[in-house]
């Protein structure tokens, strides 16, 4: 497994990697011959041990999520804390999701800082039918559970077959005059990632 996981990651200096590559995480040449279950497993084994958040998409899940993300590249999601929810807004940039919290936008315009990015990787989508997911955050603000609330929402709201959950992200680009952000907490509360989320 060493051998097919590279160990020249980012170890959580509070910086964000530029440019970073699935070749700089995976040996790409050595999961060739592996089946897509066989690098999810070990794309899951190698990013549990880290003090991150990982995915492995289903191709045609992110298809739909990318897909959708081109006419609608901006939302805010709903991060549960101890009282109440604290807003982030997500910017799609390519196959990156980089999330900043509202009141940073708001107190910064587009100079604030992005405090969790998700880099989607489709370098086997073709071959494996999977993509790769995995994440850097800046630990000072995020916590890798909310980290995972924020992930999970992409699916949620993004990947959802349940149109009128796509339709408050369509608004929220399209419409953002009829936008409420309340539409967003009555959303997560019943899929249930809502409440169930701690920030410990």
């Amino acid at each position: 497994m060493e051998k097919e996981l590279d160990k020249r990651g980012k170890d959580g200096d509070g910086g964000f990697t530029k440019d970073k590559t699935l070749g700089s995480i995976l040996n790409l040449e050595m999961v060739q011959e592996k089946s897509g279950a066989e690098i999810t497993e070990l794309w899951m084994q190698y990013f549990s041990k880290k003090d991150t958040i990982s995915a492995v998409i289903p191709s045609s899940t992110f298809d739909v999520i990318f897909g959708r993300a081109k006419s609608c590249p901006t939302f805010l999601y709903a991060l549960p804390q101890n009282e109440g929810y604290e807003f982030f807004v997500g910017q799609w940039a390519g196959n990156e999701l980089h999330f900043t919290s509202l009141i940073n936008v708001q107190t910064m315009g587009e100079n604030a800082p992005s405090q969790l990015i998700l880099y989607h990787y489709t370098d086997l989508q073709k071959d494996k039918d999977i993509v790769l997911m995995t994440a850097e955050m800046d630990s000072k603000f995020v916590t890798v559970h909310q980290a995972q609330c924020l992930a999970n929402q992409v699916q949620l709201f993004y990947g959802s077959q349940r149109l009128e959950t796509f339709r408050l992200v369509e608004t929220f680009n399209h419409k953002p005059e009829e936008f409420k952000h309340m539409a967003v907490i009555a959303e997560l509360e019943q899929s249930g990632i809502g409440p169930a989320v701690t920030t410990k």
